[in-house]
Protein backbone atom coordinates (compact mmCIF):
# COMPACT_ATOMS: atom_id res chain seq x y z
CA UNK A 1 0.00 0.00 0.00
CA UNK A 2 1.65 3.39 -0.84
CA UNK A 3 0.36 7.07 0.27
CA UNK A 4 -2.43 7.31 -2.42
CA UNK A 5 -3.98 3.71 -1.55
CA UNK A 6 -3.81 5.09 1.94
CA UNK A 7 -5.87 7.83 1.57
CA UNK A 8 -8.50 6.13 -1.08
CA UNK A 9 -8.28 3.87 2.50
CA UNK A 10 -9.23 6.43 5.10
CA UNK A 11 -11.76 8.21 2.49
CA UNK A 12 -13.55 5.36 2.08
CA UNK A 13 -13.47 3.97 6.02
CA UNK A 14 -14.11 7.51 7.19
CA UNK A 15 -16.39 8.74 4.56
CA UNK A 16 -14.64 11.76 4.16
CA UNK A 17 -13.44 13.32 0.71
CA UNK A 18 -9.94 12.37 -0.62
CA UNK A 19 -9.09 15.89 -0.27
CA UNK A 20 -10.17 15.69 3.78
CA UNK A 21 -7.62 12.54 3.88
CA UNK A 22 -5.09 13.53 1.93
CA UNK A 23 -4.82 16.59 4.46
CA UNK A 24 -5.62 14.64 8.06
CA UNK A 25 -2.66 12.22 6.75
CA UNK A 26 0.06 15.03 5.69
CA UNK A 27 -1.17 16.50 8.95
CA UNK A 28 -0.41 13.38 10.83
CA UNK A 29 2.60 12.95 8.94
CA UNK A 30 4.18 16.58 10.05
CA UNK A 31 2.79 16.38 13.61
CA UNK A 32 5.15 13.11 13.97
CA UNK A 33 8.20 14.52 11.59
CA UNK A 34 7.98 17.44 14.13
CA UNK A 35 7.99 15.76 17.37
CA UNK A 36 10.66 13.21 16.60
CA UNK A 37 13.01 16.25 15.33
CA UNK A 38 12.38 18.10 18.26
CA UNK A 39 13.38 14.97 20.74
CA UNK A 40 10.12 13.68 21.72
CA UNK A 41 8.33 10.47 21.04
CA UNK A 42 4.55 9.94 20.06
CA UNK A 43 3.12 6.90 21.60
CA UNK A 44 -0.21 5.71 20.20
CA UNK A 45 -1.52 2.72 22.45
CA UNK A 46 -2.33 -0.20 20.46
CA UNK A 47 -0.55 1.02 17.55
CA UNK A 48 3.08 1.14 18.54
CA UNK A 49 5.69 4.18 19.42
CA UNK A 50 8.15 6.55 17.38
CA UNK A 51 11.05 7.91 18.94
CA UNK A 52 14.37 9.07 18.01
CA UNK A 53 17.86 7.05 18.39
CA UNK A 54 21.75 8.36 18.48
CA UNK A 55 23.73 6.12 16.46
CA UNK A 56 27.09 6.92 17.17
CA UNK A 57 30.19 7.10 15.00
CA UNK A 58 31.86 4.05 14.13
CA UNK A 59 34.62 2.28 11.47
CA UNK A 60 33.16 0.51 8.43
CA UNK A 61 34.59 -0.90 5.49
CA UNK A 62 34.44 -0.28 1.57
CA UNK A 63 33.19 -3.25 0.18
CA UNK A 64 34.68 -2.37 -2.68
CA UNK A 65 38.37 -1.17 -1.93
CA UNK A 66 38.40 -2.65 1.37
CA UNK A 67 39.53 0.89 2.80
CA UNK A 68 39.00 1.31 6.24
CA UNK A 69 36.06 4.14 6.57
CA UNK A 70 34.35 6.60 9.36
CA UNK A 71 30.69 6.12 9.50
CA UNK A 72 29.01 9.59 11.01
CA UNK A 73 26.82 9.42 13.87
CA UNK A 74 23.02 9.86 13.55
CA UNK A 75 19.89 10.54 14.63
CA UNK A 76 17.83 7.36 13.63
CA UNK A 77 13.49 7.49 13.60
CA UNK A 78 12.07 4.19 15.39
CA UNK A 79 9.15 2.24 15.62
CA UNK A 80 7.91 -0.07 18.02
CA UNK A 81 4.40 -1.58 16.87
CA UNK A 82 2.65 -2.10 20.06
CA UNK A 83 0.96 -5.41 21.18
CA UNK A 84 -2.53 -4.56 19.05
CA UNK A 85 -1.10 -4.55 15.96
CA UNK A 86 1.84 -7.27 16.89
CA UNK A 87 -1.55 -9.34 17.91
CA UNK A 88 -3.58 -8.27 14.76
CA UNK A 89 -0.42 -9.08 12.16
CA UNK A 90 0.22 -12.82 13.95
Amino acid sequence: MNKSDLIDAMASDAGISKAAAKSALESFMSSITNTLKDGGKVALVGFGTFSVSKRSARSGRNPQTGAEITIAAKNVAKFKAGAGLSNAVN
